[in-house]
């Protein structure tokens, strides 16, 4: 925990401000940025309005939208951080040999966000473009990566959240969630299946560094037959095992 003394909070009122745009919200005036970051109108509208001033956000004076500019943060992310260029061959090297979609993700919060991935352009229709961010509760990854906290953290995690239901398959029951996430950690391998977009069916795989420790989780996007067994533990599942093995002394 941070000392109060040392706590910035106009730093971190401006991050809420620029946090409050997404894929629902792209463009927003100061009653709705005031809305979503928990400000006063009047406070919001002056983060938007520095915000713009400094080059990431654009507006015609009235709404306001992201700017070029906070790509810098995602590409100094990319190009510094170790588990991106660690993985990137290997996923490279798995998209052409098999002409599927692949991925590695990591938790942020109740979200996942793709912070590597290689496949084919057909793919990119689902919108798992870098950077994207996931619902963790309705993933393949987002599930590897929960099961993979202890089973305390995953309680205090899931306690009193209202989990979002984004198709017909979504899980959202607490119950099942967690039956689901018990079975997880038995087998050590997730399979998820249009619960966060119709279409979608993926699995995934924990990336563990030597000491043991999960770091991001490793998926596949494919056609639902393909998930289907015995196919998937004869096929696809041993390959995503295998690829976690190969970088697991390069984390």
């Amino acid at each position: 925990m941070i000392a109060r003394a040392d706590f910035i909070e106009g730093m971190a009122k401006g991050l809420a401000v620029l946090e409050s745009f997404d894929t629902e919200r792209q463009r927003l005036n100061a009653t709705l940025a005031a809305q979503r970051a928990g400000l006063t109108r009047a406070a919001a509208r002056r983060h938007l309005l520095t915000l713009a001033h400094l080059g990431y956000l654009e507006t015609d004076g009235s709404w306001y939208w992201l700017a070029p500019k906070v790509l810098r943060f995602s590409g100094s992310y990319l190009a510094s951080a170790r588990l991106p260029r660690a993985v990137q061959p290997t996923l490279d090297r798995l998209a052409v040999r098999t002409g599927e979609a692949f991925s590695v993700v990591v938790l942020d919060g109740e979200q996942v966000v793709i912070v590597a991935r290689s496949g084919p352009t057909r793919m990119l229709a689902y919108g798992l473009h870098l950077g994207a961010r996931l619902p963790a509760h309705a993933t393949s990854t987002g599930r590897v990566l929960l099961a993979a906290r202890p089973k305390a953290d995953f309680t205090a995690w899931l306690k009193g959240k209202e989990l979002g239901r984004l198709t017909a398959h979504t899980v959202v029951e607490p119950r099942r969630l967690r039956q689901i996430m018990q079975q997880v950690r038995q087998q050590d391998w997730c399979i998820a299946s249009e619960e966060h977009e119709l279409g979608v069916h993926a699995a995934a795989v924990p990336l563990r560094n030597m000491q043991g420790h999960v770091v991001g989780a490793l998926n596949v996007v494919t056609a639902a037959p393909r998930l289907q067994q015995p196919g998937f533990g004869r096929d696809l599942l041993p390959l995503l095992q295998d690829a976690a093995r190969e970088v697991r002394p390069l984390l």
